[in-house]
């Protein structure tokens, strides 16, 4: 797989959490989530900071003239709370 298609698949896995985050976010305002909702949308943040920095390394090491496909998904302590 190219770098590009690679970026391309991260970037639609982004939008899929984001929806997902959106729909589950626009049930809470009506009546609130259950304990699993608040946990799924807990884990959709913490796969949504993993994604965009893995986005941003690829595109660092590519940047610098390194191969983007050295990136690897950092622990989510150590990516949680990104700003996005």
């Amino acid at each position: 797989m190219g770098d590009k298609q690679i970026s391309d698949d991260i970037i639609a896995n982004i939008d899929e959490l984001i929806a997902e985050e959106h729909r589950l976010r626009s049930r809470a305002v009506g009546g609130g989530l259950s304990e699993r909702e608040r946990a799924r949308v807990r884990q959709v943040e913490e796969q949504l900071d993993q994604c965009w920095d893995l986005l941003r390394q690829r595109r660092a090491r590519r940047e610098f003239g390194e191969n983007p496909d050295t990136a690897q998904p950092r622990p989510v302590r150590d990516v949680e709370s990104y700003q996005q």
